[in-house]
């Protein structure tokens, strides 16, 4: 399912129309990334949270030249499925 197919879908299920399910739809995006750029977790009871991990630096190697190459330390963001979300898949 693309961004496109949810947005129908919730037009369907919640009776809005394509323009208010997308400005939803990004709005509730846009609050997920700004909490996390700015270290806090999301939590949505029952589907998941998501959260910033720190990733070390580490050695590497440059698939194409072979070289070994420095990977520097960095923040990735981080999703673990909820339970119920798990038991559905």
């Amino acid at each position: 399912m693309n961004r496109q197919e949810l947005v129908a879908k919730v037009c369907v299920d919640v009776k809005l129309t394509k323009k208010q399910a997308n400005s939803a739809l990004t709005c509730m995006l846009d609050a997920i990334e700004e909490a996390l750029s700015k270290g806090d977790k999301v939590s949505l009871v029952g589907f998941g949270t998501f959260k910033v991990a720190e990733r070390k630096a580490r050695s590497g190697v440059n698939p194409s030249t072979g070289k070994k190459i420095q990977i520097p330390a960095r923040n990735v963001p981080v999703f673990k499925p909820g339970k119920k979300l798990k038991d559905s898949v």
